[in-house]
């Protein structure tokens, strides 16, 4: 039997807002289209969701040797409870030590058992029954029973990891009728439970991981630690005694390549083995090159936070229709991106499975300037602060926003920082900002988590202090969707009034790209760009 039957029968972090310099693309433009409401910029792109230059059948797995693995960012804690886990921030990393019990497949677009057996709803989704798989162990040899899932989740919700509050809002309680078997009762129907479950809540530290304020990384995934340097390295070692059989690759090299370019570079020349991009160039320029891999392209991945906080300009509706209006995505695409990324307004682009025919908000400059000039009538002198890293390409987006606002008559000031963290401690932790790039980086699997915290009403993540009671109820009608159909109806309502109150200034996507070198096989992804290794080998 091979292992894949075996597998298959308020902390801010600054991965919350996704904000990075490598996606802060653009030009300085001015802007003189003029396209009414629902005509949304063109993409001259051809990415779509999916795998890219998929290789043939490799044979036989060859058995030894490093694979070497490039992350988006360093990785600063090896606890899932104080680490938001996904792909761009210690997903990959955390994951190799501790697995998840569930694996979101983006290619069937469905949630499959991964440490545990099954996982399946009531008829009315408020009760779910989790059976986990025999034999599973820790790394220190206990075992991975009900009674350790159960102890790990109250950890994270009482460690207050980044899902906490959100599960706690959920989950009413938690039963271990017997060893293998663990009961969620939920307060009303809810889907994303699956999708917990593949990420932070759902790796399982072992009870003997936490000892007073020590914590060691004790999992029941496919490698342990051998060495760790926070913001440097992790070195794991392959486990003989995993449940789906010992790892093909001795050791796993965890690292993180600081800029986008470097690390192309590095996977062309055999330095690494594998990484994970979201930077359009050096991906567009890895997949021509024929380099196998995994496209996912989450939504609002390049959008503008906008303070609404009283006596900040956001807190004008006009105006940020007015910003909106100003601003042409497909100006900027152009100008970066040779036409060749994804621009748009819309929530979810035709590349999305939730995707709907809901008018976004359009480009009129025109439009905008009335707008604008009725705001100042009534006392707004049209100043802006934009917040942008002092990095080339964040100042050329900067200078092409500055343009575009003042040739409607804003008058834009720029704020240089020296870091994405600086931007983010300003507009998560602080609030002390008027405008600033970022992204919520929406996933396929499951939109509504990131939707629910940054759009609800005193949410844990919403940075912009947008407060709208009708926006509220659809987030409320969204969290207790069952179907696709029903979600996808109730997130062309959210469309619709995110083209009514203008929550975020939406610039277009950006894609992320697992990828790895020719002569490496057996990668598996997850959700939210994740990656599981202990298939992985080379030849």
């Amino acid at each position: 039997m091979t292992r894949s039957s075996l597998r298959r029968p308020r902390r801010l972090t600054a991965a919350t807002l996704a904000i990075t310099a490598s996606m802060l693309l653009a030009s300085c433009a001015n802007s003189e289209s003029n396209r009414g409401a629902g005509e949304s910029a063109d993409s001259g792109s051809t990415l779509e969701i999916g795998m890219v230059n998929e290789q043939t059948e490799p044979g036989t797995p060859n058995k030894g040797g490093t694979l070497t693995f490039s992350g988006f960012s360093s990785v600063t804690t090896l606890d899932p409870a104080k680490s938001q886990v996904a792909g761009a921030v210690g997903g990959s990393e955390l994951g190799a030590i501790y697995d998840s019990l569930m694996r979101y497949d983006p290619i069937e677009k469905t949630f499959v058992p991964q440490l545990a057996q099954s996982l399946d709803p009531s008829s009315d989704s408020k009760t779910w029954t989790l059976k986990l798989r025999d034999g599973v162990k820790f790394s220190d040899g206990t075992t991975l029973d009900s009674k350790a899932v159960v102890d790990s989740i109250n950890r994270y919700v009482n460690n207050k990891g980044p899902q906490s509050s959100l599960w706690a809002a959920k989950v009413a309680s938690m039963d271990a009728p017997d060893a293998s078997t663990v009961i969620f009762n939920l307060i009303d129907p809810w889907t994303g439970i699956q999708s917990m479950l593949s990420t932070g809540p759902g790796m399982i530290v072992a009870p003997t991981a936490q000892q007073g304020d020590q914590f060691t990384p004790i999992g029941a995934g496919a490698f342990t630690l051998e060495k760790f340097t926070p913001n440097e390295e992790l070195l794991l070692a392959a486990r003989p005694d995993y449940h789906g059989g010992a790892p093909n690759i001795d050791k796993l090299k965890l690292i993180s390549i600081v800029g986008a370019q470097p690390t192309a570079e590095a996977l062309k020349t055999g330095g690494i083995d594998a990484a994970y991009m979201r930077t359009l160039t050096p991906i567009l320029d890895l997949i021509e090159s024929g380099y196998p891999g995994f496209i996912d392209i989450p939504s609002l991945g390049y959008i503008a936070n906008v303070n609404m906080a009283e006596g900040r300009p956001g807190s004008d509706l006009r105006v940020r229709q007015a910003m909106a209006l100003a601003i042409d995505p497909e100006t900027l695409n152009t100008r970066v991106n040779n036409g060749k990324g994804l621009p748009g307004q819309e929530i979810f682009q035709d590349t999305s499975r939730w995707h709907n025919d809901v008018a976004p908000i359009g480009v009129d400059p025109a439009k905008a300037k009335e707008l604008l000039d009725q705001a100042k009538a009534d006392g707004y002198d049209g100043k802006v602060t934009f917040l942008s890293i002092q990095e080339p390409s964040s100042q050329a987006t900067a200078l092409a926003v500055q343009a575009m606002l003042n040739a409607v008559g804003f008058d834009v000031q720029i704020e240089y920082v020296t870091s994405a963290s600086d931007v983010t401690k300003r507009v998560l932790v602080d609030h002390d900002y008027d405008m600033g790039t970022g992204a919520l980086s929406l996933s396929e699997a499951d939109p509504f988590e990131r939707l629910y915290t940054n759009l609800k009403t005193g949410g844990r993540n919403n940075a912009t202090g947008y407060s709208d009671p009708q926006m509220d109820v659809l987030l409320d009608e969204l969290g207790v969707a069952t179907t696709d159909e029903d979600k996808k109806t109730v997130l062309a309502e959210i469309q619709q009034r995110a083209t009514d109150t203008v929550p975020w200034q939406i610039w277009g996507n950006v894609p992320t790209l697992d990828v790895w070198n020719k002569n490496v096989h057996g990668l598996q992804q997850s959700i939210d760009g994740i990656m599981f290794f202990d298939e992985a080998w080379k030849e």
